[in-house]
């Protein structure tokens, strides 16, 4: 079969190359700049466009005689992002992916959007329909891009979308290496709060088991799904399963939260003016007290999806890749 992946140079849109490629079909890459596998993906004869999705002609072309699009491209958190450039990439971007594609006659559309449209939750477990409220505009435009989605799904296009929580796994150069190497360099971890909030991660070949029942399965037309691991955990668990897996008896020292989250807008506000991305932010400092959990009850039965990779599994494999990559 040929598939298109926008966004597939990095780190989630590659994991899903590499699973693809394993079962043989053709795939085209739209990204904006190489990345860590291009080299690899090359070789093995994959089809690499470098480019803007929001360029409509580019887009037509690069789309054109694929049977299936996994748009994950975006616009990710990055301190100097300004909301014009989220909206053009998130919601104008997929408007012109989704067009491409309706115009190419695909006949399945898949839209990786984010746990995040949910926002802080409250009471975790929440399933697809709990409260939409994403607290930063890289959510809120993500919300948007759903929208656009369900607008061309009301047209005819053939789609799906996807909900991932917190991605991590052997490839992943920047998600999960500063908690890895901190841990793994100092054997303590600092906890600001009391480390009780949950997050709910997905290990990268357990969110490849979604995209591909979301690509194979008509019960998915038209759905939207929350794909995650099978638990959550606290950070605290989350903390020591790092340890456990880097073979670190690692000690958790508890401080204040608002000593970070002062700290945090200090370091916004010092390197913003001088277009320095600031090691600390406060959307770092929110995973602190942050709750996220979620059901998965609703993939599940529909679709028959049973995440594989526990979390011990999926820690170890990571930081192993680590290890082998040179990060720790």
């Amino acid at each position: 079969m040929k598939i298109l992946v926008t966004g597939g140079s990095g780190f989630t849109g590659s994991g899903l190359v590499k699973r693809l490629l394993k079962r043989g079909h053709e795939i085209t890459i739209v990204d904006k700049k190489e990345g860590l596998f291009d080299k690899e993906f090359a070789a093995k004869g994959v089809k690499i466009l470098y480019g803007d999705i929001t360029n409509e002609e580019f887009m037509n072309e690069a789309v054109r005689g694929n049977e299936v699009v996994f748009h994950i491209a975006a616009a990710f958190r990055e301190i100097n992002t300004s909301k014009r450039t989220y909206w053009k990439v998130n919601v104008e971007g997929t408007r012109i992916v989704a067009t491409a594609s309706m115009k190419a006659g695909v006949r399945r559309f898949i839209y990786c959007s984010t746990e995040g449209v949910h926002g802080k939750v409250d009471n975790p477990p929440i399933g697809e329909d709990g409260p939409i409220r994403p607290k930063d505009y890289y959510q809120y435009t993500k919300y948007e891009g759903e929208k656009v989605v369900k607008r061309f799904m009301e047209k005819g296009l053939p789609s799906v979308i996807v909900r991932p929580t917190g991605i991590y796994g052997p490839g992943d150069p920047g998600r999960f290496v500063m908690l890895f190497r901190w841990i793994s360099r100092k054997g303590w971890f600092p906890m600001f709060g009391d480390g009780n909030v949950t997050f709910h991660p997905v290990y990268i070949e357990n969110l490849n088991d979604g995209f591909e029942l979301a690509m194979e399965k008509d019960e998915a037309l038209g759905n939207t799904y929350l794909i995650a691991d099978e638990r959550f955990c606290t950070l605290n668990e989350l903390v020591k399963e790092v340890g456990r897996a880097l073979g670190v008896d690692v000690k958790i020292k508890y401080y204040p939260f608002w000593t970070i989250l002062i700290a945090s807008y200090l370091c916004e506000w010092t390197c913003k003016p001088l277009g320095i991305s600031p090691p600390l932010f406060k959307r770092r400092a929110d995973w602190y007290w942050e709750n996220r959990g979620f059901s998965i009850e609703k993939a599940k039965r529909e679709l028959g999806y049973k995440p594989k990779i526990d979390l011990p599994t999926g820690l170890r494999l990571t930081g192993q890749w680590y290890r082998e990559n040179g990060y720790l």
